[in-house]
């Protein structure tokens, strides 16, 4: 599970199971469990992961936060195949500076992250990717992206 964790997006076969069995081995947290988990399920819900090793299933694991779509097996490859490529058609610099943003705001202050945000959008609105953007809103067309 631990490697899911620095992933952005995150699909599960509905008959997945997920756990952090660690303390079962006599380790305590490790590569960042108890910094990343607390962030994306709650402090409560990590602490029971992690202090437990249980094994929760996909549903829950979507219930919590910790999976952003549960799906069929044999439909797994296919959704996250379409949402790859959803994402390569979107505007990649944009989407990059806003996954830039996710990882540098979760230690700022609301003031400080206003004004983290307010110079990534003056940095977007001066790549080709706004331009376009624009220009497809204008004349009320799916934008192309580069």
């Amino acid at each position: 599970m631990l490697s899911i964790l620095i992933l952005v997006i995150h699909v599960l076969a509905a008959a997945g199971l997920v756990g952090l069995v660690l303390l079962q081995h006599g380790k305590g947290a490790d590569m960042g469990a108890a910094y990343l988990l607390p962030r994306l399920v709650g402090l409560t819900k990590a602490t029971e992961l992690l202090y437990t090793g249980d094994f929760i299933s996909a549903a829950e694991a979507e219930r919590i936060g910790l999976y952003n779509q549960v799906v069929p097996h044999d439909q797994l490859e296919a959704t996250t195949r379409a949402f790859a490529e959803r994402l390569a058609r979107g505007p990649a610099f944009a989407i990059g500076k806003t996954k830039e943003l996710l990882a540098r705001e979760a230690n700022m202050s609301f003031d400080a992250a206003l004004e983290c945000e307010a110079q990534a959008q003056a940095i977007c609105m001066q790549h080709p990717d706004y331009r376009e953007a624009y220009e497809a809103f204008v004349n009320k067309r799916t934008p192309t992206f580069e």
